[in-house]
């Protein structure tokens, strides 16, 4: 019986270095599909921002893989459901998925990959999202690594990632046609229209991502090192939806960096190309910590500090999250996340400081406003991130370590401009600020004081 494999598209939608399809195209005959079920991936089931960026890239998905001559499936859950009635529609003998690595995600594969396997299905599962996959990093003594630079030598010491593979150039149908979705039925689209400007900075997809990457390398990465940190500047890859998406492999972007280096192997390379690369290394520390301390999308890596006094303040938190706390940058970086999906990551760095410092509202609350309004939302990106906002994960931030949001401002965007992008300050109704950030910094330090004395 010929081989037909469907082929379950997650967090990889992208036809170029897909290990799942690569595999299944060389085997026989491909379905294609996507399933829609958000519930199985709670408390953090894809947010609003996200949404609207997987409903295009989904669009893109579907009209390449319609090209290649296998039409992509789209289906609603539950997940093991509708897999069932695909493998009985089309006859599959094979299913294959790249993996994810969240904590409900990975159970509920899990569960899926063993009842699958017991009803006579060939079952595989593909590294499509990381260098390395976190269960095979670890310290001398076989423990996970809680501290970056450690674990970026780890990496270093290694060979290098795997080269990225071509995807297939055509793709074998099943016999048996299925019935699919279209990707309107989804509902992933708001209601009401707030996604203007998002569609003026982005473009979904493959494509998409690879021009991204294109622009980057011709144009910003030799200044990448020192550019990076200028919110007024265009000098960041601008990359991580769609590495979150899995429209570009970062094995893909890996290794371009070094062949835009000379080719060298990654140990060697110095200076703004390095820099990039070791932001890589952040992404899978975030994965790497992420797999290993599943409980920190919601508790932090550091118990001691679940007995940090944060304060009940939800007007505070609506004036952060409108971008009106009469802090220029803090409110010229949320008022970008609002509009545009994204921020960029010096700022998110000053705004997260804001809330968890100046306002002593938990890191929990800005990491689910982060989830529902960027694009590149990411679980482990955005608990490693948050965490070192509050002093309360791995290589975090020392807690007492707070930033001043008006030298920040004036060291990283000197001329205001970043700032004139989003806000009027000269506007009537622009806020007076909302706390006194030298009070507020005391009233911070002195709450600090309540981890340390339980240690």
């Amino acid at each position: 019986m010929p081989a037909t494999t469907i082929v379950w598209f997650r967090h990889d939608l992208r036809i170029d270095d897909n290990p799942a399809l690569i595999a299944a195209a060389a085997r026989g005959a491909v379905v294609p599909v996507f399933i829609w079920a958000p519930d199985e991936e709670k408390p953090w089931p894809p947010g609003a921002a996200s949404r609207w960026w997987l409903h295009h890239s989904l669009e893109k998905l579907a009209a390449a893989l319609e090209k290649l001559g296998a039409p992509l499936v789209i289906r609603r859950g539950p997940t093991q459901v509708a897999l069932e009635s695909l493998v009985k529609e089309t006859q599959a003998t094979h299913v294959a998925w790249n993996r994810r690595y969240e904590p409900v995600v990975i159970a509920r594969d899990t569960a899926i990959k063993k009842k699958l396997a017991a009803g006579g299905l060939d079952v595989e599962s593909f590294n499509g999202s990381l260098l390395f996959e976190p269960m095979h990093v670890a310290t001398k003594e076989g423990k996970p690594y809680q501290v970056f630079t450690p674990f970026w030598r780890a990496l270093l010491g290694r060979d290098e990632p795997a080269a990225p593979l071509a995807g297939p150039k055509k793709l074998t149908a099943a016999a048996a046609a299925a019935k699919s979705l279209a990707v309107a039925d989804l509902g992933l689209l708001p209601t009401i229209d707030w996604a203007g400007t998002m569609r003026k900075t982005w473009t979904p997809g493959e494509a998409g991502g690879a021009k991204r990457l294109a622009v980057f390398l011709a144009d910003r990465i030799g200044g990448y090192g020192t550019e990076r940190d200028r919110p007024d500047h265009e000098g960041t890859s601008s990359l991580s939806p769609h590495l979150h998406f899995g429209e570009i492999s970062p094995r893909r972007v890996w290794h371009a960096v070094r062949e835009a280096a000379g080719g060298k192997p990654a140990a060697k390379i110095v200076g703004s190309p390095e820099v990039y690369l070791r932001e890589l290394g952040w992404r899978e520390f975030a994965n790497h910590l992420l797999y290993h301390f599943p409980h920190t999308t919601d508790a932090p890596l550091r118990a001691d500090y679940a007995r940090f006094p944060w304060a009940n303040d939800p007007v505070g938190l609506r004036a952060w999250q409108r971008g009106r706390t009469g802090f220029p940058i803090v409110d010229a970086g949320m008022r970008q996340l609002w509009a545009t999906g994204w921020m960029h990551n010096r700022v998110r760095m000053i705004v997260a400081s804001f809330l968890v410092k100046d306002l002593r509202i938990s890191w929990l609350e800005g990491a689910r406003w982060f989830w529902d309004t960027l694009v590149d939302a990411d679980l482990a990106a955005n608990t490693l991130g948050w965490q070192w906002a509050a002093g309360c994960g791995a290589d975090a931030a020392p807690y007492f370590r707070i930033f001043n949001p008006t030298s920040q401002a004036a060291k990283f965007d000197p001329d205001e401009a970043y700032v004139r992008t989003w806000v009027d300050t000269s506007a009537a109704d622009y806020p007076e600020p909302i706390v006194d950030h030298a009070e507020a910094r005391l009233r911070a330090l002195e709450a600090l004081k309540v981890v340390s004395k339980a240690r």
